[in-house]
């Protein structure tokens, strides 16, 4: 047999680099992929992976360890499909998502899904045409076509839109001269560029004591660094001025700004006036905002090429590269508390980003949160004061009406006290505000015959009649129905009552009463955006309107000039229940509502009606003495190991099934770990025990500053797994308690 060669072993396949990607789905970590030869990574790429058989977009979280890579077999591990042409996520945004899961307790990847936007995102932006002159004239030069060469020769190529509508003439005019060879399209880039603001476009002229809060601020963006500071003024002493002059600062040292305010309906008073500072609108980031221009302020932003960007609580998983400043304006709102999803508070959330950032952080307001208070007092904040308004303007007098002793007439809801003095101030030819925190017609229907209730099928809460919308409403599913002739239960027609007042009600007896007077309904349900708020803002700010009646819309960050009288209808409303932070949030409320008044030369008043005058919240209204409200609330915290002086954790079961939620609610009460300076209570209805068609339960956990409560969490609920529909809802520093 003939000798042969030998032949040289098989060579093995030289294993493929692997990286971990992050999945922005409710996951614990990042999956091992890995890289082709083709492919350089780097963390904080965003990606495109296979996950089971489809594709999804992830995030390069970190390289794969060695000892980790040989656990996975080479064949089970799938490739990255390819690097998306996007600026990759900053590694202090990735330290920041890390931070927050921990803290709340929701897996990495939910959060991760706060940072990412829908795929659109990531692709590039279309290229954009416009249109310019060859300077070949047209056979046949008509009017039309002569305005619209003559347009062009005094502009840069404009798109059709812009041009048709700048000639006058219709696209088909523009069409007419391309086919003619006097006009040619050119591709633009896909995305504008956002304008820059200029840091001194306008500075304002500031008091001693403003100028001087302004320079600590622009001396702490100055050296970048971690620096939290409360910015605590009376509601027209000119917070917003001063803390414009850091995001000057920061334009100036080439960082960007992040300015986080609670509600949309902040932007717009707030838009103009940044426009009129800096010379330009900041990009915005809120749920308003339309797709295309959310993927071109992500891209921007991402890029650097956004300096300010003003948003709600949402913004803060934007992808800043160079943060040098974060704001939050309001920082007492409780709208900057995700209550579904992933759950977290975006005041909280915003301190931790600027001290990872290493960046100075201002919260602002009129009347700060306790937990803020406690913060500034303990040295941990700066705590820097405007305790007058700006100018020449007086806080308003504050007077309380007693119901019991000064009511109003049958089916009437204004006091003669009160009615007294909106008919005063509309002689002088001055506004008036009406503040109810309860929108539509009534909070109930009754049937006068049986005592039927119209509730909602899907919660456990009564339907607001809609009067002007002839519907009946629920407020925390969006449930409606028409306004029935007769009762569902006994059939009886004619027979429905509503019982209490909303806005709309409200506005009916005024418009008896002052029949003269020019009035409108602002509250969120009949706002459609910010467009229509901006036009009922305008009218007020104008004089057009006499009289504005509204829900708690009304009571945050609008001046208007000629307001001054101001009335609450029932003060009582936010003093009901239960709720820990119920005296706390209704004397920030009224603060805030009561702060409308009186903020330009003419000095305003505010009449409170209530039939609980002697309540040490409406006291201390009356009084003006906010350092005692909060003196004597923190007291009271302390005694029962509330926050600041405690922790509180939040646990809702919930699920269609009402004697599942309730087993397991008391499953994991019996299995609740025992620990010092730690207890569970519960489990207890919670007080909407019906909410979307699920029966929810709540146990709460409560511990001293010193403890870990998520390491407590972690061990409580291993190994739980609820059946079927039935979810878990953690809710660590809980706001809300219904």
């Amino acid at each position: 047999m003939a000798d042969h060669a030998a032949i040289p072993p098989l060579l093995e396949e030289e294993p493929k680099p692997r990286v971990k990607v992050l999945i922005p789905l409710p996951l614990v970590g990042p999956y091992d992929y890995a890289v082709q030869a083709e492919l350089t990574l780097e963390p904080g790429d965003y990606v495109s992976v296979p996950l089971g058989n489809r594709t999804v977009n992830g995030v390069v979280w970190d390289d794969a360890g060695e000892d980790e890579s040989r656990e996975i077999e080479q064949a089970k591990v799938k490739d990255v499909l390819m690097r998306l042409p996007v600026t990759g996520m900053p590694k202090e945004l990735r330290k920041f998502i890390e931070w927050v899961s921990h803290y709340t307790c929701y897996p990495l990847g939910a959060v991760l899904r706060l940072a990412m936007r829908g795929p659109n995102t990531y692709a590039p932006p279309k290229a954009r045409i416009a249109y310019e002159p060859t300077g070949e004239a047209p056979p046949r030069a008509t009017a039309a076509r002569t305005r619209v060469l003559a347009t062009l020769s005094e502009t840069p190529p404009l798109m059709m839109r812009d041009l048709s509508t700048i000639a006058g003439v219709s696209t088909s005019v523009v069409h007419g001269l391309v086919k003619t060879g006097a006009l040619r399209e050119i591709e633009l880039p896909g995305d504008l560029p956002f304008p820059k603001p200029d840091p001194d476009f306008q500075p304002t002229d500031l008091t001693d004591q403003q100028a001087g809060i302004a320079a600590a601020f622009r001396d702490a963006v100055r050296h970048d660094r971690f620096a939290p500071s409360l910015l605590d003024g009376v509601t027209g002493s000119g917070k917003t001025e001063v803390y414009f002059e850091a995001v000057a600062q920061a334009i100036r040292e080439g960082r960007q700004a992040l300015i986080l305010l609670p509600e949309i309906a902040l932007t717009v008073q707030f838009l103009e006036r940044f426009e009129q500072r800096f010379g330009c609108k900041p990009a915005q980031w809120h749920s308003d905002i339309k797709s295309n221009e959310r993927r071109r302020t992500w891209r921007a932003v991402a890029a650097g090429e956004v300096d300010v960007v003003v948003g709600a609580r949402s913004a803060l998983f934007l992808p800043f590269p160079r943060l040098g400043l974060i704001v939050v304006d309001e920082e007492h709102d409780g709208s900057f508390k995700q209550e579904d999803g992933v759950i977290y508070g975006a005041r909280d959330m915003a301190v931790v980003r600027a001290q990872l950032a290493d960046v100075p952080i201002v919260l602002a307001s009129a009347t700060p949160s306790l937990e803020t208070v406690a913060n500034a007092q303990s040295g941990r904040y700066a705590h820097y004061e405007l305790p007058t308004r700006h100018g020449s303007a007086e806080l308003p007098d504050v007077k309380l009406i007693d119901l019991r002793k000064d009511p109003p007439d049958r089916q009437s809801w204004l006091s003669p006290t009160l009615t007294s003095a909106l008919t005063d101030a509309f002689d002088a030819g001055e506004q008036a505000l009406l503040f109810l925190n309860r929108r539509g017609y009534a909070p109930l229907t009754l049937c006068r015959t049986c005592g039927h209730r119209l509730h909602c099928p899907h919660c456990s809460a009564w339907l607001v009649q809609h009067r002007f919308r002839r519907k009946l409403m629920c407020h925390h599913c969006g449930y409606e129905r028409p306004q029935p002739n007769a009762c569902p239960e006994c059939g009886t027609e004619d027979s429905l009552a509503p019982c209490g007042p909303g806005v709309e009600r409200i506005a009916e007896e005024v418009a008896e009463k002052f029949p003269d007077q020019a009035t409108e309904i602002l509250s969120s349900d009949r706002i459609w955006g910010p467009a229509a708020l901006q036009e009922i803002l305008g009218q007020m700010q104008s004089g057009d309107i006499d009289l504005l009646i509204g829900t708690q819309i009304v009571a945050k960050g609008h001046h208007f000039p000629g307001l001054t009288v101001v009335g609450v209808i029932d003060a009582d409303l936010g003093l009901e229940g239960g709720d820990p932070r119920a005296s706390e949030r209704t004397f920030q409320l009224l603060a805030q509502v009561t702060g409308r008044a009186g903020r330009a030369e003419k000095p305003g008043t505010v009449y409170i009606q209530t039939r609980q005058p002697d309540h040490p919240v409406l006291q201390a209204l009356a009084r003006g003495d906010r350092e005692g409200f909060v003196r004597q609330e923190l007291i009271m915290r302390e005694y029962a190991g509330l926050p600041p002086h405690g922790r509180l954790v939040a646990l809702i079961v919930s699920g269609p099934d009402r004697q599942v939620v309730d087993e397991l609610s008391q499953h994991l009460a019996r299995i609740a770990p025992r620990g010092k300076d730690v207890s569970v209570l519960g489990p207890a209805e919670a007080p909407i025990a019906l909410l979307r068609g699920r029966h929810r339960m709540r146990l709460l956990v409560k511990a001293g500053r010193n403890v870990n409560v998520q390491a407590f969490m972690a061990q409580w609920l291993d190994g739980v797994k609820p059946k079927g529909q039935t979810r878990l809802t953690i809710d660590v520093d809980p706001y809300s308690f219904f």
